[in-house]
């Protein structure tokens, strides 16, 4: 089969893109809603790690379906913080309902009831249950596209894997995927675990 995109709508290309681009990581975002104790929750799967020197990720944001700013754009944009979670697939409910669009300021978390532990040398805390996860500070936000979306360049300050998941050897860190099961996402309403795929419908 042969597909040209300029043929397309911006929302058929979506859909090729996220059926091919995979399995993709997830980054479950929690960010500052610029009161105290609350925070934004939200899963993003245009993802990846970019640099190294600085350490880098990109996250790219898209708009709400009211056509305003997602709150974890905002967020990142006003407060220059955030944390960036990598879910095991036993965490796939919670990802996927932490996908609902909310009023602003109203917390994902809260409505979860899902655990808050301290991150360490960083002023946001991290989930308590997520085996992953990366303290991280806006290095670069820019508009791309027509929509637009927010591509937001992240630098990774500090790190935390659950210590289960990792062995060390010769000064090199080495994770057990198997073991940790991360969660991948696919297109439409499936995910992608350990060679599997499997759906859960997402909520409006």
């Amino acid at each position: 089969m042969y597909i040209d995109f300029s043929s397309l709508s911006a929302n058929q290309i979506y859909h090729c893109m996220t059926q091919t681009v995979v399995p993709r990581p997830i980054a479950w975002v929690l960010s500052d809603n610029g009161e105290p104790s609350s925070y934004n929750l939200a899963p993003f799967s245009y993802f990846t790690a970019v640099s190294s020197n600085p350490p880098l990720m990109m996250l790219s944001v898209g708009k709400k379906p009211d056509g305003s700013d997602k709150d974890t754009k905002v967020n990142i944009e006003q407060r220059k913080h955030c944390v960036v979670h990598i879910a095991s697939a036993a965490q796939a409910e919670q990802v996927t309902e932490s996908a609902k669009t909310l009023p602003h300021g109203e917390s994902e978390i809260e409505l979860q009831q899902l655990g808050l532990s301290q991150f360490d040398n960083f002023s946001l805390p991290r989930l308590t249950n997520a085996p992953i996860a990366m303290a991280c500070e806006l290095y670069e936000m820019h508009k791309v596209g027509n929509t637009p979306q927010a591509m937001i360049l992240l630098k990774v300050l500090h790190l935390y894997i659950e210590e289960q998941f990792v062995t060390e050897a010769q000064g090199r860190i080495t994770l057990d995927t198997n073991k940790l099961n991360p969660l991948g996402r696919l297109g439409g309403g499936e995910y992608w675990a350990n060679g599997n795929s499997f759906s859960i419908q997402r909520p409006k």
